[in-house]
This record gives C-alpha cells, sequence and structure tokens, in this order.
C-alpha cells in the first residue's frame, strides 16, 4: 500500500458510503512483542484491530491495563512499528515522519524538568517545532490561558500540584497547534475539580475542530466527553460506535457496558 492513502482506501468496504473525514483509519493492526524467556513465544498485544476516528470528534479508547490501548498509541505516534496491518493519520502512514506533523501528545506519565517555568517549558518544546520567536510567544499565551495557567506562567513546575502539571502537559501538547490530540489517560491522579478542568479543556478543542483521542479508565468522564467509543480487550476489539447508541442500545450505563464486554460478572451481594 503506498504511504498516502484516501480512508476509502484504507478500510475498502467500510467506507462504502460518505462520512465525516477520516484522521486515523487503522486496519487489520497487529503489534507482538518477543517472548520474555528462552523460546518463549512473543506476546501478541494487539490482535487484529480495525478503527477509524473521524475529523472533529471526541473518541474514547477504553480497555483495562494490558487491553493493548497503549501499544495501539505507540504505532500511531511512530514509537512502535506494527507487526501487521497498517495505520495511517490523515491518510499518511504512521510510518512515515510527516505523519506526526499534526499530532500533539500527552502521555500517562508526564515528566518536565521541574527547574523550568511553564513558559520556559513551552519555549522549548516549541524550539523543537522550529516556530518562529513572534509565532512562540504568540502560542505560548494562548495555551496557557487556554488550560488556565496564565497566572503562574512563572512559578516552577516543581511548585505546582498534579492537576497543574496535567494542565501544563495539555499546554505543551498543543503549542504546535495539532489538528489532532492523543492523550493517555489526561485525568488520572486528579481529584474532581482538575478532572472537571481537563473535560472543559476538551470540549473547548471540540469546539475549536480539534480531533481528540484519549484513553481512560474514568469510565463516567468517557461518556460525558465522547462522541463515540471503542472498548479493546486482550488486544481484540469489542465494541465501537457512539455512547449515546450504546447506552440505548444495552440500557445501562458505561461502565456497565464495560465490564459487561471485558466479562467482568461481579457476584451479587446478599
Amino acid at each position: 500500500m503506498n504511504s498516502t492513502a484516501t480512508c476509502s482506501e484504507i478500510v475498502g468496504h467500510m467506507a462504502s458510503t460518505p462520512g465525516p473525514s477520516c484522521v486515523i483509519s487503522v486496519r487489520d493492526l497487529v503489534v507482538e512483542y518477543p517472548g520474555r524467556g528462552f523460546r518463549q513465544p512473543p506476546h501478541r498485544a494487539v490482535k487484529g484491530l480495525t478503527l477509524q476516528i473521524h475529523e472533529g470528534e471526541v473518541f474514547g479508547f477504553l480497555g483495562p491495563n494490558g487491553a493493548g490501548k497503549t501499544s495501539t498509541m505507540q504505532v500511531l505516534l511512530g514509537f512502535q512499528p506494527p507487526t501487521a496491518g497498517s495505520a495511517f493519520i490523515y491518510g499518511v502512514d504512521v510510518r512515515q515522519p510527516i505523519a506526526r506533523q499534526r499530532i500533539g501528545y500527552l502521555p500517562e506519565l508526564t515528566y518536565y524538568y521541574k527547574f523550568l517555568t511553564a513558559e520556559e517549558l513551552l519555549r522549548f518544546y516549541g524550539k523543537i517545532f522550529q516556530i518562529s520567536r513572534p509565532e512562540l510567544e504568540r502560542r505560548i499565551d494562548s495555551v496557557l490561558k487556554l488550560v488556565e495557567m496564565e497566572g503562574v506562567r512563572k512559578r516552577l513546575i516543581r511548585t505546582y500540584s498534579k492537576g497543574m502539571q496535567q494542565r501544563v502537559g495539555l499546554a505543551q501538547a498543543l503549542i504546535n497547534n495539532p489538528d489532532l490530540l492523543i492523550l493517555d489517560e489526561p485525568t488520572s491522579g486528579l481529584d474532581p475539580l482538575g478532572r472537571m478542568k481537563v473535560r472543559e479543556i476538551i470540549q473547548r478543542l471540540k469546539n475549536e475542530g480539534k480531533t481528540v483521542l484519549f484513553s481512560s479508565h474514568e469510565l463516567g468522564e468517557v461518556e460525558t466527553v465522547c462522541d463515540r467509543v471503542a472498548i479493546i480487550n486482550n488486544g481484540e476489539l469489542k465494541v465501537t460506535g457512539k455512547v449515546t447508541d450504546l447506552l440505548r442500545e444495552h440500557q445501562m450505563d458505561l461502565e456497565r457496558i464495560f465490564l459487561k464486554l471485558i466479562g467482568y460478572h461481579p457476584e451479587e451481594v446478599v
């Protein structure tokens, strides 16, 4: 397959009807890691995943620990080559470095130089993207305002709370003005106020036309924020669809749908 392709070329019959522009196309994706011991078979973390994410939507990528979420994200980000199958971002094969030009990324575990201030950190990342000085200063002002960190921009990162550090992480993911945000557990470890602020930021990004893919274990928040979700378990896709459609079809909230699909059946309380 060519390094650039349309959504219909990538997903074949899945794209036979017109629809929103395709931002992420994954087809028959397989990710394997070497066995941990001598003569141990490889571990297959992702097993034939096929998925589409459309422009302007907030997409929740759900699954228990070890389900294959992070492995899939690492393929999209170019950190991990696919063992088989294909993945495209805006029609560009993820194995091509240019595919990542339009991406902003927030990892689950962030580490920033804590002797820097927020604006110094953003200036550092902006230079990596080779943003001109006047444009970079404008973007720094803009993203700090978006994440509500203007008043502490000159404070050292080591003085920030967990929630503040997470919002600075979002700011660095936005400094290159990406069209696609990939967020790995963006509300992990945050208190209710911190989670609410991250939800508000995601909604603002959607209102600006950004596409957001994020994984989360906070299913109540996913139900509130996401347009569509995919649930995977043991590397296999269990369901994908609009949140409203899934709730109506299963007649239960997203948390119970999730537990049902991954095969967890809690004992009845007597």
